[in-house]
């Protein structure tokens, strides 16, 4: 080891290393995803808009199987009055966790029979700087959907029979292929903006 004088700075110079000496960097390649991660990227309106889409697509979807789902099990059991209320609950229980990541908030708006939207209607909107709003049909997909919102002719005497006495609100006499109700989610700026990054980065691409 040699101490070298070199402008008035004393500099020490290592005249060899052992191996063990030596730290090696075995994680390079997770080093490199997490500084591209780190990158400040510009979102555009229109990047936030398109974001706007695919985190109501993914949390909606998300209800529609929880709602089906519950729904089946209860049908399966023979309840047809308490399916009613038990797809929704399950609906907004299972789409919760998701809600919080993404800021948002989903609710379900009931829609009289015969609206026309299918199931590609998608509304996008940004009604102020720091808000984002979505919207979609909730469909009438198959026959199980009418033995709780179908005509008088899909629904069983008895079921009918109980179906006004507890739930008078409940609309009913749609047919396959019609919307019996609408999604609404409302986001905020600043979920809408983590999420297309999230989406938008390799490492984030199959987490939504």
């Amino acid at each position: 080891m040699r101490l070298r004088m070199w402008g008035g700075v004393g500099l020490l110079l290592l005249s060899a290393c052992r191996p063990d000496q030596v730290e090696h960097l075995s994680n390079t390649k997770e080093l490199a995803v997490e500084a591209e991660n780190r990158q400040v990227k510009r979102i555009l309106p229109a990047d936030l808009l398109r974001a706007t889409r695919w985190a109501g697509d993914s949390l909606t979807r998300t209800a529609d199987r929880a709602l089906r789902q519950q729904v089946a099990t209860q049908l399966q059991a023979g309840s047809v009055v308490d399916a009613l209320p038990a797809g929704h609950i399950a609906a907004f229980a299972v789409t919760d966790s998701l809600a919080q990541v993404l800021q948002a908030t989903l609710t379900h708006v009931r829609r009289a029979p015969g609206s026309g939207l299918n199931d590609t209607s998608r509304v996008v909107k940004r009604p102020s700087n720091e808000v984002f709003t979505y919207e979609r049909p909730l469909l009438v997909t198959d026959a199980a959907c009418l033995r709780c919102h179908g005509t008088e002719t899909d629904i069983a005497p008895a079921d009918l029979t109980l179906i006004r006495q507890r739930y008078p609100q409940v609309p009913l006499g749609y047919r396959v292929g019609e919307a019996m109700g609408t999604w609404k989610v409302q986001f905020t700026r600043q979920g809408i903006a983590e999420f297309y990054t999230m989406k938008t980065r390799k490492i984030f691409k199959r987490r939504f």
